[in-house]
């Protein structure tokens, strides 16, 4: 018995030496709790209090203890001031608990300010044999926030495909039933489609929930091939934007004293650290769709917005454009990254419905498949949409002047007079024609325009005059209709 007190009171030491809590973002824990467990507490508890601050959103866990090789075994719960959050006996040495989210075997919700209990119960430990333990705490941690998972689900630069706009139960979206009775639709019934679709990312943005958080969360360790991006269509009465990077609570009531415009919403969301797309801009309002148009009063600050969703899957009868306004922000000199997004809210259509889980697809070029990377690619433009949701496509633009190389969505100043050469590498699309526009409107004269091979590259010269431009990249079918849309190299920006 004296030996127990022993650890209960150094690992309090412990806990009360640790306990400075850091407001800046970081990965050092602010808690840690160590000591040892020797036979004479075997199938015992050791109760470890710490004190979580107010103000607190998410707690980190992560445990480790040695000789499990010689079968030491503990089992991990934990206690908020309140009520009991969870155990995952031995089974997991790293967990979170969020507002809105948590590691399976443990309970989402708010984080009480407090005397919290990190308890581990000796299922095992031989006769003789001295184990030590330590438990790292760390409070807000950003990835946690960010991300479902820990590492990249895949290394190395390449293009990934992916869908950034989806319904679930969680909000609107519903599936047929067993019995075929429309329901609201299970998380999994989506990301299963995206799955089927050999998508490498996708985004479920329910309106105004990071509800679905908490299922995404227990099922990025079985999808490990498919990245889930935390996202939410924030839905106002003046329009709709989707956010992603970001699991914490966002004030979507645009009008209010605590939000009193779009603009206000929009720098709330980046300082949780989320970055924004502006959904289906050119769609009816009013009845026809409540607040999907995009008219917001005072106009939003566009610094603010990184991307713009200018091909929506639409509902169910072929795509929705919003080139229109898209090409208004770059006439006006703002560079919001050309997206594309399903909307779906029906995840047991059929692959080749308009608006299917991955219809249309983004396709993005980042340094890795980690929600970091793809939402980088992102911010940067390095992203062209593929209407035809399908698994190989790819359009790359590059211009080149005496300076320099740029791709979709880089600068390149190009001196007046200077003869500048742009090229477009197509791949994998068919017998489809290549176009390249200056300002999205004057066509380039091209040494060929017809793709005649799986992998081809097809090239213009445009003298430049000093002034502002950026030129897109267009693959359609014969028959005129688009089929990829690339972002803009921009020119003089």
């Amino acid at each position: 018995m004296k030996r127990v007190c022993a650890i209960a009171l150094f690992a309090s030491s412990a806990f009360a030496a640790g306990q400075e809590f850091e407001q800046q973002q970081s990965d050092k824990p602010q808690v840690i709790l160590k000591g040892t467990v020797n036979d004479a507490q075997n199938h015992q508890f050791i109760r470890l209090p710490f004190t979580v601050p107010a103000g607190v959103h998410r707690i980190t866990v992560e445990i480790h203890y040695t000789d499990r090789e010689k079968q030491t075994v503990l089992n991990t719960e934990i206690s908020d001031p309140v009520r009991f959050r969870g155990t995952s006996g031995s089974n997991k040495n790293h967990f979170t608990i969020g507002e809105s989210d948590a590691t399976p075997s443990y309970l989402p919700g708010a984080i009480p300010a407090g005397v919290w209990m990190l308890a581990f119960g000796v299922s095992n430990i031989r006769k003789g044999m001295t184990s030590s333990y330590e438990a790292d705490i760390r409070f807000d941690r950003s990835i946690d926030d960010s991300s479902f998972t820990e590492h990249p689900l895949e290394t190395g630069a390449r293009w990934y495909r992916g869908d950034l706009h989806m319904h679930t139960a969680h909000s609107d979206g519903t599936c047929a039933s067993q019995s075929g009775r429309m329901v609201p639709c299970p998380v999994f019934s989506t990301v299963e489609a995206a799955a089927k679709r050999g998508l490498d990312f996708i985004a479920v943005t329910d309106h105004n929930s990071t509800a679905q958080s908490n299922s995404l969360r227990e099922l990025q360790p079985y999808f490990d091939k498919l990245l889930f991006i935390p996202g939410r269509e924030v839905t106002t009465f003046a329009g709709h934007t989707n956010v992603y990077g970001t699991m914490r609570y966002l004030d979507y009531h645009v009008g209010d004293n605590a939000v009193p415009d779009t603009s206000a919403l929009a720098r709330q969301a980046q300082e949780l650290g989320g970055i924004l797309s502006i959904n289906h801009a050119d769609e009816p309002g009013g009845e026809v769709c409540r607040g999907c148009r995009w008219e917001p009063n005072p106009p939003v600050d566009m610094h603010l917005i990184s991307a713009v969703e200018v091909i929506n899957g639409g509902d169910g009868e072929g795509y929705f454009p919003s080139y229109k306004f898209w090409q208004t922000q770059l006439e006006a000199g703002y560079r919001p990254t050309a997206i594309g997004g399903s909307d779906n809210h029906r995840s047991d259509w059929a692959l080749q419905h308009p608006g299917s889980v991955g219809s249309p697809t983004t396709v993005v070029y980042a340094r890795d498949l980690s929600v970091a990377a793809i939402l980088e690619g992102i911010r940067a433009g390095h992203v062209f949409i593929d209407l035809t949701g399908s698994p190989d496509r790819i359009l790359e633009v590059h211009a080149t002047d005496g300076n320099g190389t740029a791709a979709m969505g880089d600068v390149l100043a190009a001196k007046d007079g200077e003869t500048v050469h742009i090229t477009a590498h197509a791949m994998h699309c068919g017998a489809d024609r290549v176009r390249l526009l200056v300002d999205g409107i004057t066509p380039l004269e091209m040494d060929a325009d017809l793709l005649t091979t799986s992998d081809q590259q097809v090239s213009a010269e445009w003298k430049s005059d000093g002034k502002r431009h950026w030129v897109v990249a267009e693959i359609h079918d014969q028959t005129g209709g688009l089929d990829v849309l690339g972002n803009p190299v921009y020119l003089n920006f």
